[in-house]
């Protein structure tokens, strides 16, 4: 997997997801991302890097579109078309996927090389989560 930067679509797994996006039904949006998030959380102690930059990426989208949330997404890096508006209820699952990606056992968080980039990375992912978690 190659990554680029700390940001939550900075690999080519959170890019192809993100990019995969594209064309589907609001339906199938919706799926999709609450199918990234349960492979996660269904996952146990040992959380596979791919899945969970599928899951920061798509918790990503779902915070950003609460109001008043800090996470904004840059236009380069987020979906070519509009998202549809996302159900309240991804949000908890959403929080829980991140919580897994944070824990020991999770490639994604052991991956990283430089630990200033794992601390930016960690506090990227915590204030998604916060922003999950602070939602009605």
């Amino acid at each position: 997997m190659g990554t680029w930067g700390t940001g939550p679509f900075d690999s080519d797994m959170a890019a192809d997801f993100v990019d995969g996006l594209a064309g589907k039904s609001p339906e199938q949006v919706i799926e999709a991302m609450a199918r990234a998030f349960q492979r996660v959380v269904d996952s146990g102690s040992r959380v596979d890097g791919g899945d969970a930059a599928e899951a920061v990426a798509a918790a990503a989208l779902v915070a950003a579109q609460i109001p008043g949330s800090q996470v904004v997404i840059d236009p380069d890096d987020g979906p070519s078309e509009p998202l549809p508006v996302l159900p309240l209820l991804l949000r908890p699952v959403a929080g829980r996927a991140l919580r897994c990606v944070l824990q020991d056992g999770s490639e994604l968080a052991a991956g990283w090389v430089e630990s200033s980039d794992a601390q930016q990375w960690r506090t990227t992912v915590q204030t998604i989560t916060r922003a999950l978690d602070v939602a009605p």
